[in-house]
């Protein structure tokens, strides 16, 4: 185990995004794909999907058991692709960071500059969706393989309620994790977020879901 540990070249473990692809290694490595491939086989990187490599938290480098949470995961690709301040997790990704879905969720949704297919991650999947998220509301998030943005209560709670369909989640879930959210969000943000992004029916549809739920 020490061994493997001390095999990682320490630039790689400094690395604030734990995602990796082998082009990030062409500056260091002359053949950074079996670079690449000798330490996934020494469980040093785990493999995402092509292309893309997860670097274990320092504790569990040489585990083949460890396997990175979906939304960490997502982040991580984005960030690779995009940019730090270029992505960010939305829809019930960020519903899920919240704490308003408590189950694992087989869908991570991403917001990005690009709109692109979704992303295999084994049994689940990684979706983009088409966002500015320079324009969107969103605070700091910290994950087991780097920090990013996630969207606020308050932007989450438009999101889902504009977007039910998007992360495939059953309609009856969605409505409850905006129940759950709408106690945590703060009314006049909400209500400027509806109308600096023109989106006054997806506030509607929140509201009538906190008062059918206030009135059970």
């Amino acid at each position: 185990m020490v061994r493997t540990a001390l095999s990682v070249p320490p630039e790689l473990a400094r690395r604030r995004n734990r995602v990796i692809r082998p082009k990030d290694l062409a500056d260091r490595y002359a053949h950074p794909r079996g670079e690449v491939a000798r330490l996934t086989r020494a469980s040093v990187l785990h493999r995402l999907a092509t292309g893309y490599y997860a670097l274990p938290p320092l504790n569990r480098l040489g585990d083949p058991t460890w396997i990175p949470d979906l939304n960490a995961v997502a982040l991580g690709i984005g960030q690779a692709d995009y940019g730090v301040d270029a992505v960010a997790l939305t829809g019930v990704s960020a519903a899920r960071v919240h704490g308003a879905i408590p189950r694992s969720v087989a869908v991570a949704v991403l917001a990005a500059p690009k709109q692109r297919p979704p992303l295999s991650i084994g049994a689940a999947k990684v979706v983009f969706t088409r966002r500015d998220v320079a324009r969107l509301d969103v605070e700091r998030t910290e994950t087991e393989l780097g920090a990013g943005w996630v969207t606020t209560v308050e932007q989450t709670v438009l999101d889902l309620a504009a977007r039910p369909e998007l992360g495939g989640l059953d309609a009856a879930d969605v409505s409850e994790a905006i129940r759950a959210l709408i106690p945590r969000a703060d009314g006049p943000i909400l209500e400027s977020l509806a109308k600096v992004q023109r989106r006054p029916r997806a506030l509607a549809v929140a509201q009538a879901l906190a008062e059918r739920a206030s009135g059970a």
